[in-house]
């Protein structure tokens, strides 16, 4: 051991016992400030099946690789990151011998090739994941605001890329000094790289190359170390925190399996438990979210762990259109707060023992305009839409739609303080029992003229399916139209059904996700004893707000039900037989997903299946499936105002019109009405062809079967 050994040797001990020491600090209190979030005991139910999900989305990078380039390069690198601590390893015993292997494997062939195709498809990764970051960055005109990058610490990624070609840079060069000093054990076959490397040091004499190994170990090792420095000394750097926060975000996330935090909202919970409004208190219960402690652990683990990486802002249809709502920047902000904040909640709220700038941030409120100095301002939280696109993209499991909407709850229940435009809607579904205000008498005025008697359930006879219409179905006009072709679509196939008419009231899911949980439980407790009185247990409906609601949510309140919307039924008579389309729709068709039958509940072949049947040509947009762009109507969107920004229903009709089609076929109330909207609004300026329509998949298959 010679004098450059001991240095090397010596500082590689003390650079290590400061990165642990540091980095220790950094975990305990990155810990405690998570544990000031509210308890959430579900979710450590299902241990098992919770460990295969993190192993399966961990290990096959299912999430990930739903961008597949991206998905594989990170890969790559993911797998170097934990195998190639083994040559860090070697790196602090090759700063006391030049010579040294770890026992037993160090001289094996299959280890050396491992290593060698880890570290060099690491190296490639990273190069491809730099160049992506680099040809995306928001300062290039070309992407703009709408890079995914845009609001993300670019420093901080840049640094852990470049870390990351340090690591794999050191472990070519002291292989290649191993080769040149002839020391190498492993045959070109299991080091390719390595002996091509040393081959450019073939002029070094063995002596000094055995120096150059010990000093490239310590370099490597001082790289590493700084790392650590640099991420405990920054412990909301995301993007390197969720190499190791990614596991228990995923193990926790709220389903326990591999879907996403998607379908039925999570319960308005207070101290661990649902709430429940008849004995709630406003002084101890919580309503809602009004600071960040009262988010959950699990909301806290959520802010803390993302990754910057923007697969959220870049599908999110607010951000698209140039409005505020960014779902990656509303977790940074609520991160960076929560870490800020958290000084003066362990001190026990007394500004006395917590830092000036702790308190000063305490006293910002969650959610508030930039004159008062919010967290987050309220046109960012009113321009949600729900439809769940940041959920589906998250590569770590952030449910951001939960948590938006557990702030909207405070504001709406505590501080009466939301869009007034939206206040109209509580008040129709309160005193009508319908968003629009339509007198419930005329629920059943849909059902005049169709050339046959729909069945009420309240005749007392028997059937199989219990038509659930919805509010839409039943007074919107251009919803009506859907109605009547699924009533006699129905009949046409022999199926048996009847309709609740007047006892049918909304479902509440616009009042939920606007935030008011009370009227949404008044409503939805109404239907699950009307449901659970007429027996009800197939339901069918032709609005997916209504599908989701009644199949995913009532059940927390007891009704358990058997849901299919109209087209899977359709799908399903039509492979049967029991339909027949005689006569395809001319002029081509492609369709737009709802949000909430699509990406919220998976259903994505039937609509398709029932115009291919129906169409000769069915043409599909850029964005479709899971990766479909809202409409813009949900999350109660539908009765606000959309004052910033482009029209998200503008930007969608765009996209479909490119297409060339002459039908838009839909499977939403709301997205008829929206996308409705938008062609009249092209033809009126000459954008778009007079022939173009848009209209329900069963209006389409209606007018195949019935010419």
């Amino acid at each position: 051991m010679g004098p450059v050994q001991i240095v090397a040797s010596a500082v590689a001990a003390v650079a290590t016992v400061i990165a642990i020491a540091l980095l220790v600090r950094a975990v305990a209190r990155m810990v405690t400030v998570i544990r000031l979030g509210q308890p959430a005991p579900e979710r450590f139910a299902g241990k098992g099946r919770r460990t295969a999900t993190t192993a399966r989305e961990v290990l096959g990078h299912t999430r990930m690789l739903k961008w597949t380039l991206v998905g594989a390069a990170h890969w790559f690198v993911m797998v170097a990151f934990g195998a190639l601590v083994l040559t860090l390893i070697e790196a602090y015993g090759e700063t006391v011998d030049p010579h040294f292997a770890l026992p037993l494997i160090g001289h094996w062939g299959a280890y050396g090739l491992a290593m060698e195709l880890i570290a060099a498809l690491a190296g490639i990764g990273i190069a491809i994941l730099i160049v992506i970051r680099l040809l995306n960055r928001p300062a290039r005109p070309r992407p703009g605001r709408l890079s995914r990058f845009t609001g993300s610490n670019m420093w901080q990624a840049y640094y852990v890329e470049w870390t990351i070609v340090g690591i794999v840079l050191c472990v070519f060069t002291i292989r290649g000094f191993k080769q040149a000093a002839g020391d190498l054990p492993y045959p070109v076959w299991a080091a390719p790289i390595s002996h091509a490397v040393g081959a450019g040091f073939s002029g070094v004499p063995a002596s000094a190359a055995r120096v150059g190994i010990t000093v490239t170990a310590l370099v490597k090792i001082l790289i590493s170390m700084a790392w650590f420095v640099v991420i405990a000394l920054n412990v909301t750097m995301g993007v390197a925190w969720h190499r190791f926060t990614a596991f228990p975000n995923i193990f926790f996330k709220r389903s326990g399996s591999a879907a996403p935090a998607l379908g039925a909202l999570r319960p308005m919970m207070s101290g661990g438990k649902p709430l429940d409004f008849e004995e709630a208190d406003p002084d101890k219960d919580l309503f809602g979210v009004a600071t960040v402690e009262q988010f959950t652990w699990k909301g806290l683990l959520d802010f803390t762990t993302c990754t910057e990486c923007g697969r959220c802002q870049s599908q999110c249809p607010a951000w698209n259109t140039g409005k505020p709502l960014s779902p990656k920047l509303l977790v940074l902000s609520l991160r960076d707060h929560a870490y800020a904040k958290a000084p003066y909640l362990l001190a026990g709220g007394d500004g006395g023992k917590a830092r000036a700038a702790a308190v000063t941030e305490a006293k910002r409120p969650l959610v508030g305009d930039a004159e008062s100095g919010g967290v987050i301002d309220p046109d960012v939280l009113w321009s949600c839409t729900t439809c769940g696109a940041c959920v589906e993209q998250c590569p770590v499991d952030i449910e951001h739609v939960d948590h938006i909407v557990d702030m909207r709850r405070y504001q709406v229940l505590i501080e009466s303080n939301f869009p007034s435009e939206a206040g109209v809607m509580l008040r129709n579904l309160e005193n009508k029992g319908n968003p629009w205000g339509a007198p419930p008498n005329t629920r059943e005025d849909w059902t005049k003229g169709l050339g046959f008697e729909v069945p009420r359930v309240t005749d007392g006879g028997d059937y199989e399916y219990l038509f659930w219409v919805g509010c839409a179905g039943a007074f919107e006009d251009r919803a009506k139209k859907t109605t009547r072709a699924v009533a006699t679509l129905l009949h046409e196939a022999g199926v048996s059904f009847a309709i609740l008419g007047q006892g049918e009231t909304c479902t509440g899911d616009p009042a939920r996700r606007l935030g008011n949980e009370f009227v949404y439980q008044m409503l939805a407790q109404q239907n699950v004893s009307t449901l659970n009185e007429v027996g009800a247990r197939k339901i069918v409906a032709t609005c997916p707000h209504c599908f989701n609601t009644i199949a995913n949510e009532y059940g927390q309140l007891g009704g358990d039900f058997e849901v299919v919307h109209h087209t899977q039924l359709l799908a399903h008579l039509v492979s049967s037989g029991k339909l027949t389309p005689v006569q395809p729709v001319d002029g081509g068709v492609t369709y737009h997903d709802p949000c909430y039958l699509g990406r919220h509940n998976r259903v994505f072949a039937p609509p398709r299946e029932v115009l291919g049947a129906a169409s000769d040509t069915v043409t599909e947009m850029p964005r479709f499936a899971e990766r479909s762009f809202c409409c813009g109507a949900g999350g109660a969107r539908m009765w606000m105002e959309e004052r910033i920004g482009k029209r998200i229903n503008v930007e969608r009709v765009e996209e479909a019109l490119a297409t060339g089609v002459q039908t838009v076929a839909v499977s939403c109330p709301f997205c008829l009405t929206m996308l409705g909207d938008g062609v009249t609004g092209k033809k009126a300026m000459g954008e778009a062809s007079t022939d173009v329509e848009v209209v329900d998949v069963a209006s389409v298959l209606l007018r195949a079967v019935k010419p």
